[in-house]
């Protein structure tokens, strides 16, 4: 198709093709695409190449990838702030949530201290540590608020999602973290958060879980279908 639009997105993470989720990523991209009408291109983005701004803007959207720890802590963080004082498209999935909610706490918040306890694990200030159950290959459902993008992007107010994660948002410090603009959009049976939103932002959504596993199974992920429409917007 001649005058189909393209778009073209950022893959922020280490790409280790032994990953699950780095296969899936590119399938779920293409499938999601199909589905809109689009045509979409991407490229990973190392996260020592980050801190490179000529190489963010040449993107229409930023997905911040799982398989953190990163080679570079502070890449990730400059990328998700690019894409957050841009008002570019984001989506973080698993690492991606977990930095994007450290992004926020120190450059928003002001908590400069704001840590992962997977890399520090002595932090005074650890925004993301450990869960109380790992998510290991574990599917688990989630309860998502109504009007909310990922609500409005499955057509549901439940999901059941994939996990491939040992760390997540510290539950002592969830109601200061999320008292403003970042607000939690997704929980689980036990009230964890496992979605965040930007409010006021066109589409800044993370997760904890890896929608993007769909593909896999030759389903569109809801929300990167979503995330591809922004883009496409952007």
């Amino acid at each position: 198709m001649a005058n189909q639009q393209s778009i073209h997105i950022g893959l922020v993470g280490d790409y280790d093709p032994s990953v699950t989720a780095h296969q899936a990523i590119p399938l779920a991209l293409n499938i999601a695409a199909e589905v809109e009408g689009l045509a979409v291109s991407f490229d990973w983005v190392p996260t020592p190449n980050a801190h490179d701004e000529t190489v963010l803007g040449q993107f229409d959207g930023l997905w911040c990838v799982p398989a953190s720890p990163y080679q570079d802590t502070e890449g990730a963080l400059n990328a998700i702030r690019y894409a957050r004082e841009h008002q570019m498209p984001f989506l973080g999935t698993c690492g991606g949530f977990q930095h994007a909610l450290i992004e926020y706490a120190r450059n928003v918040l002001g908590w400069a201290d704001a840590e992962n306890a997977e890399t520090v694990p002595n932090a005074q200030r650890a925004v993301i540590t450990p869960l109380s159950c790992a998510l290991v290959e574990a599917a688990d459902s989630i309860e998502l608020i109504p009007g909310s993008k990922t609500a409005q992007a499955y057509g549901v107010l439940q999901t059941t999602q994939t996990y491939r994660c040992r760390y997540g948002l510290n539950a002592e410090l969830a109601d200061e973290l999320l008292a403003g603009p970042l607000t939690a959009t997704g929980h689980d049976q036990s009230g964890d958060v496992r979605v965040v939103e930007l409010a006021g932002h066109p589409f800044f959504v993370a997760t904890l879980f890896q929608p993007e596993r769909a593909a896999l199974a030759g389903e569109t992920p809801p929300i990167v279908a979503a995330f591809v429409r922004a883009c496409a917007i952007y």
